[in-house]
């Protein structure tokens, strides 16, 4: 029997051999590349699917695994993220892996040291130099509008060189200081960025979350824009110019009544107040005067050029540069120019294996002149927009040469002689805006250079000591001289007087870190610790002295004596200093899961002695899924979840607020005795400190569609605390309370961007989407406060906006209103419980007011939130498109959930010109519901108080920019010893899509929201070319 169960073993196990042998694990063998150059891939990781064997890639890219019949191999390598292949046992493969999208791979500034975007923990945005090549942009951070997700970022005037309201997710305080922090090429900058050229620029990476500010404390707390400078590249001399130039004009003028429909309506007002007829034949008066025609230059020209030279060899590289920027304005363009000179010299020597010595230094040269914008007291659009248009600009009839005013000796007078015209209709600063540019002499100028030296030593493998020391040195001023003229009763300037201010600062700063590197295995960590100390300082002084022996300005000077009663100076100084001390750690555990800390303390002689010192930590993870076995790599080539949690503080604030400071002017008599003496302005408050961001923040990015797509999405919450705010004290106290750290403000949202590249043989395509939703809301204003008042404009004092608890900063404040009264009968009917009219002094086509508190009456107290200046949502995109020597850029971005308040028209002097909607005014029952009646008798206040009828859609979508340009064959160009020429068409600002009625929807600035005559974005067309050798 044993016998024969061991035959039947025996007999089973030969005929089972042959099929375990078929099953066991056989050798796969291959190499692993770059799909894109062919290069091997070292290291790259090569698992059986389902199983636990895996193995590297040697130096040379190849390796052998086991693996089992209908095997599916799982190869992964950093920045190539995880594709799976198909293999059979025994066989040898040739893999090629491709790289994931540009956007994951790419290396961006985290601030003190640089990361791949793979590996980054926090939110931050680049965008890159090829984004920026040749776009007519003039000032650097306008370049991030519409390309960055949760950048807001409007124009404060389409004035050359304009600067332009910039809010880093959302408005960080209601003290000022929501402006980011600008870093170039590590050095702090004091102010705004004008001075840099665009063509200069490698990155700008925008820190936005708190974890990623952290790194710079103290003033992180609105953001932080890292620009980095052009460096030079080893090899041969590579010399590029870029050069362009065209014409500028208004994208849109305002529609406004002609002499013949003003002297009708004219009429039609003056017999409303009660006055008589002024001008019996309306039609004899023809068009008139288009006083827009006389400001607005059609054709403003501008010119931008930039050379660059690039070398360097393994030891040494260069990088100079060249710019120069001339552009005029599109309103009043003799008298709107901005010229901007720049050079640039930036270089790295590699002194030995470990020491490394450069630095990075730039020269800038501004000189411009400009008009006012924005504001109801007399700017040229202002005047424009309320002249009546009976006035001529030249007065030539001679009935009316020979009678005041235009016997007036001082009257300004054309290149021929001839005055100007004045009008006998709107008086005040609305007067000819031709002869009020006449007058107006002026001009600004700076010089600024910016720059820092480092030395690099790197004494052990992984390790790095690095020192840098960098300065901000500024010059700066303006001058203007007013001569003797008449422009009007109320405009005249009997003696002359010239005024020069002369400003200069030096912000120096030494930094000092060290790094270390260490990979383990698969652990890779990096420490870094720093210390810096920084000072700002500067001063300024200027005077003003009258009746000087000049007739313009180039003959004034403040040398000429005069007496001192017809002089006045005055100068005055400032400084702050910072000390810190930072670390960050950042970790990474198989490119799976990573890690990052950051600590910084940062010491400010800005505040109390008490809070001198502060600190902001900051931490942030995230985890690679698609590193992960059980990840599919078909659903997404990389995928990434991370969030962050930092704080960051706000010191963009008056120095020395904490103490008490005193005023003059308090004299007393003591018997005959005159004392001169001062009292304090305020409490001193020694725990004043600085203002505190809180910021969470989750996201994601992923690559899909084989590496074709990448999104990042973003959600955060940002809160302000310790807001500085006066604190109200006793009257019993007998002073002014002091400044405390109060008042709160929260801002939420999320972000989205989306990129997508495709390459159809000689077709090469791209888009970027990017689109943020924002909301803002002040949560607290201290004990017993509610509001702060916001911007307050017109000879009246109207209040436009107010910072509300509850509601967002710089809400639109005022009556809101309901139609218009229809007959003598609808403003009787409209009573308060006790039968008395609520608007007494209203009559037939006047607004009727909301009585919103209902005690009976419209008063100040009937004001109420109207609308939010500020856009729930912003958004942009760019595509990208070339086939073999032909390429175009297409460009938009817009805003959407916005209000303007359009405050255009001088409301205190009803004899100025109305815009076209005037015709579609109430002039009798049933004429209209939303336009009130004409009237040089506004006792109702239907345009000089602040009311939802002046309330519209700020919405916009804008074509900045559509570039086309052609790139000649190599195999020409070459011919003549030319590596690049390229020629192109750029129009800027072509088409606006919006439902707003004024110059222009984009009104940043101290007026934000608010339209006084905005200066409008020119819309450009330029042609340019580009040659590299």
């Amino acid at each position: 029997m044993k016998k024969k169960r061991a035959l039947l073993v025996s007999l089973f196990l030969s005929l089972a051999f042959p099929f375990l042998l078929l099953a066991q694990d056989k050798p796969v063998t291959g190499k692993i590349t770059n799909k894109v150059n062919g290069d091997p891939l070292a290291g790259a990781t090569v698992t059986v699917k389902g199983g636990a064997v895996s193995t590297t890639t040697d130096a040379t890219g190849n390796f052998s695994i086991q693996a089992p019949p209908g095997a599916i191999l799982l190869i992964s390598y950093t920045g190539f993220g995880t594709q799976e292949f198909a293999v059979a046992p025994g066989s040898a493969y040739n893999f090629t892996l491709n790289e994931l999208s540009t956007s994951m791979n790419e290396v961006i500034v985290v601030g003190y040291g640089t990361q791949k975007k793979r590996a980054v923990t926090t939110a931050i945005s680049s965008v890159k130099a090829s984004d920026l090549e040749n776009m007519p942009v003039f000032r650097v951070e306008q370049s991030l509008q519409g390309r960055v997700a949760g950048v807001s970022i409007t124009a404060s005037s389409g004035q050359p060189g304009a600067a332009s309201t910039i809010y880093i997710r959302g408005i960080s305080s209601v003290n000022g200081g929501s402006q980011p922090l600008y870093v170039v090429d590590g050095v702090v900058v004091d102010g705004g960025i004008e001075y840099l050229n665009q063509a200069d620029i490698e990155t700008m990476d925008v820190l936005k979350d708190a974890a990623s500010a952290a790194i710079y404390g103290a003033r992180g707390g609105a953001g932080v824009v890292l620009i980095t400078t052009k460096r030079g590249r080893a090899g041969r001399i590579n010399v590029n110019y870029t050069g362009y130039a065209g014409v500028q004009k208004a994208w849109r003028k305002i529609p406004v009544l002609n002499a013949e429909q003003y002297a009708t309506l004219y009429n039609e007002a003056s017999v409303a107040a009660g006055g008589n007829i002024r001008f019996p034949d309306p039609a004899a008066l023809g068009k008139g005067t288009d006083w827009q025609a006389q400001v607005f230059n059609d054709n403003a020209p501008m010119q931008n050029h930039e050379l660059s030279i690039s070398a360097g060899s393994d030891k040494s590289t260069y990088f100079t540069s060249f710019g120069f920027l001339n552009q005029e304005g599109i309103v009043a363009s003799s008298n709107s120019k901005f010229k901007r000179f720049t050079a640039r010299f930036n270089s790295n020597h590699k002194i030995t294996k470990a020491i490394t010595f450069g630095n990075n230094i730039g020269y800038t040269y501004i000189n411009s002149t400009g008009v006012g914008t924005n504001d109801e007291w007399g700017t040229p659009l202002n005047r424009a927009i309320n002249m009546d248009p009976i006035t001529p600009v030249i007065e030539t009839d001679p009935a009316k040469l020979s009678q005041s005013p235009y016997t007036m000796p001082d009257i300004v007078r054309d290149e021929n002689g001839n005055p100007y015209g004045i009008s006998s209709i709107v008086t005040s600063e609305i007067l000819n805006p031709v002869a009020g540019l006449k007058v107006a002499q002026g001009n600004g100028w700076s010089h600024k250079i910016l720059g820092n030296i480092y030395l690099e030593i790197a004494p052990i493998e992984g390790l790095k000591l690095r020192s840098t020391i960098g300065g901000d040195l500024a010059f700066w001023g303006d001058q203007s001289f007013s001569p003797v003229f008449y422009l009007n009763a109320t405009n005249q300037n009997l003696i002359n007087d010239y005024t020069r201010n002369s400003n200069r600062a030096l912000n120096w700063v030494w930094e000092n870190t060290a790094s270390y590197n260490r990979t383990f295995g698969k652990h890779d960590a990096t420490l870094l610790i720093g210390i810096t100390a920084q000072r700002f300082a500067g001063e300024t002084q200027g005077g003003t002295r009258t009746g000087i022996p000049a007739t313009n300005i180039r003959e004034a000077s403040l040398a000429f004596p005069v007496s001192q009663a017809n002089q006045y100076f005055w100068g005055g100084e400032w400084e702050s200093t910072l000390s810190s001390l930072f670390g960050r750690l950042q970790y990474a555990y198989d490119n799976k899961y990573l890690f990052s800390a950051v600590m910084r303390r940062d010491g400010s002689s800005k505040f109390g002695s008490n809070n001198i010192y502060g600190y902001f930590p900051s931490v942030s993870a995230g985890w690679v899924i698609s590193e992960e076995n059980f990840w599919n790599p078909k659903v997404a080539s990389f995928l990434k979840l991370r969030a962050s949690y930092g704080e960051n503080g706000n010191n963009n604030l008056e120095a020395f607020r904490f103490v008490s400071t005193v005023s003059g002017g308090r004299n007393y008599v003591f018997g005959d005795q005159l004392i001169n003496g001062v009292s304090p302005n305020a409490i001193a408050n020694p725990d004043l400190k600085w203002e505190t961001v809180v910021q969470t923040n989750i996201g994601l990015d992923a690559v899909l569609l084989n590496n074709h797509l990448s999104v990042t999405v973003d959600v955060y919450n940002k809160k302000t605390t310790d807001m500085l705010q006066n604190v109200r004290v006793p009257m019993y106290v007998g002073n002014n309370g002091p400044v405390g750290n109060v008042a709160t403000m929260e801002n939420r949202g999320i972000e989205l961007a989306v990129g997508y590249n495709q390459n159809i043989g000689d077709f090469k395509f791209s888009v970027n989407l990017n689109g943020s939703y924002n909301k803002n809301e002040i949560t607290y204003l201290g004990p017993d406060k509610d509001y702060l008042q916001g911007l307050v404009y017109g000879p009246q004092g109207v209040e436009y906006t107010r910072h509300i608890v509850g509601n967002p900063y710089g809400a639109f404040f005022g009556y809101k209103t309901n139609g218009l009264f229809q007959t003598p009968e609808d403003v009787t009917n409209y009573k308060n419980k006790n039968g008395d009219p609520i608007q007494p002094l209203a009559k037939p086509g006047d607004l009727r007011y909301v009585d919103y508190n209902g005690d009976g009456l419209i008063s100040a107290e009937d004001r109420v939130i109207l609308g939010n200046p500020n856009p729930d949502f912003t958004y942009g995109f760019t595509v990208n498109a070339a086939y073999k020597g032909f390429d175009v850029i297409l460009f938009g971005q817009g805003i959407a959930g916005s209000q303007v308040l359009q405050a255009i028209r001088r409301f205190d002097l009803p004899s100025a010109n109305w815009s076209t909607k005037a015709l579609d005014r109430w002039h009798g029952e049933g004429t209209s519901n939303s336009i009130p009646r004409v009237t040089l008798d506004d006792q109702n206040k239907n345009w000089s108080n602040s009311s939802d009828i002046m309330l519209q859609d700020g919405d916009y979508f804008r074509i900045k920019t559509l570039q086309i340009g052609y790139s000649l064959p190599q195999h020409i160009i070459n011919r003549i010893g030319l590596n690049k020429v390229r020629v192109f068409f750029t129009g800027n600002n072509l088409i606006t899509f919006t439902k707003y009625d004024g110059f222009d929807p984009e009104i940043g600035g101290g007026s934000f929201g608010v339209d006084r005559g905005i200066y409008p974005q020119p819309r450009a067309l330029l042609f340019g070319l580009n040659v590299g050798f």
